[in-house]
């Protein structure tokens, strides 16, 4: 029998081989500031896969829509940053730190949303569209119907990125103008162009919740952050009305929502927020205790509110009695459902589903925050230098 030679055959290469299968699967990594450092220590490929410019913008993408809470900002000590997260996913506070020239000096921050911070230059009368990530801004002159000589209040707004829009991003404005109405327009990074004004009239007083007897206070559009609930955008009205501004993003309408008399009475805080289930929503704050309210409307379209639980904050933070006073809602973060508290003996975190709580510190300055809740990726190198977005992974 005539031997036969056999000859050594190259193993398959395995679907993990393949570099497109490989990056689908760390697009799954959590969406953690401290994954991708962690993913890009493993191995000299998967370095150069997380670095690419094009798997940041992914991954980013992928979880755009379930974002961690990476801190607030707080609106009136410069912006300043107050990170929220443990070790290795806090980031330092002087990571997040925006340059301001003159025309600063008479700003209002707006607020952030998807990543992108909002702020309102009265001087230039301009707005400013921040990333503070990639320290990216854009400028953009804001339409003469928001001249503030035309209008009573302070000019709001928001910022957002549609679904499915990549990169581009929306500006929305509104106002109470002295024609007693209330005013949107907006702006699309797409087109370069702001749309129509659209309008809606102003009621001058709510049904129980007037202002003082024979005063008149022009109904405002109040300066707290706008909320997002579904496809609209809602922000609290103030004056002779107390009531909620809705700007319908799909519809591109405005609408006028009434506050029940039981939800702002005297000794009362009312803050918007997204309901628990999807929706428009309330927090209701008197004393320590919190009622969560929800907008629900009905199979013959009518739309009513409905209490739907009560919080003991001060027996969901474990308060001793010595520790208990004054309590102020400083800021909200909708996408995670956690709002930031002030009490006597320091600032808490409180997931309000949970009730879960995190105390940071002791502090004597009651102030506006604005929750920044983004992907952070540290854009590594595959060289093995990082760049300035990195994460310092022992910071």
């Amino acid at each position: 029998m005539s031997s036969r030679r056999r000859h050594a055959r190259s193993p398959a290469a395995g679907p993990l081989d393949d570099d497109n299968l490989m990056a689908e699967i760390l697009l799954r990594l959590p969406q953690q500031p401290s994954s991708l450092p962690r993913a890009s220590a493993v191995c000299k490929r998967w370095r150069r896969l997380v670095s690419d410019p094009g798997f940041f913008r992914r991954f980013r993408l992928r979880h755009r829509r379930n974002p961690p809470l990476l801190g607030f900002f707080n609106r009136y000590n410069g912006l300043s940053f107050l990170p929220t997260l443990e070790s290795p996913n806090r980031i330092p506070p002087g990571r997040f730190s925006l340059q301001q020239d003159d025309d600063y000096e008479r700003s209002m921050s707006l607020g952030c949303r998807h990543g992108l911070f909002l702020i309102f230059l009265s001087k230039p009368h301009q707005v400013v569209v921040w990333d503070p990530i990639t320290g990216e801004k854009h400028r953009i002159a804001v339409p003469p119907a928001f001249d503030q000589k035309k209008t009573h209040g302070l000019v709001n707004g928001a910022v957002l990125r549609p679904a499915g829009e990549g990169q581009h991003f929306q500006v929305v404005l509104a106002v109470a103008d002295v024609k007693q109405q209330a005013l949107a327009c907006v702006y699309s990074s797409k087109t370069g162009l702001w749309g129509d004004l659209i309008s809606t009239p102003l009621p001058d007083k709510a049904d129980g919740c007037e202002g003082p007897d024979g005063i008149h206070i022009p109904t405002m559009v109040y300066t707290d952050d706008a909320v997002m609930a579904g496809h609209s955008l809602y922000w609290k009205l103030c004056g002779n009305l107390y009531g909620i501004l809705e700007f319908d993003l799909v519809k591109q309408s405005l609408a006028v929502i009434r506050v029940p008399v039981d939800m702002c009475g005297e000794g009362k805080c009312l803050k918007m927020m997204r309901a628990e289930s999807g929706g428009l929503g309330c927090l209701i704050l008197s004393d320590y205790t919190a009622e969560l309210w929800k907008r629900k409307t009905d199979c013959d379209d009518v739309a009513s509110w409905g209490l739907a639980r009560t919080i003991e904050l001060d027996k969901a933070l474990c308060l001793k009695p010595e520790e208990k006073g004054s309590l102020f809602v400083l800021g909200i973060a909708e996408e995670n459902n956690v709002v930031l508290l002030w009490t006597v003996i320091g600032l808490f975190i409180v997931h309000l589903e949970s009730l879960k709580f995190k105390k940071l510190f002791k502090t004597n300055i009651i102030s506006h925050h604005h929750s920044f809740e983004s992907v952070y990726t540290a854009e590594t190198r595959a060289g093995g230098g990082h760049n300035g977005a990195e994460l310092l992974l022992d910071a």
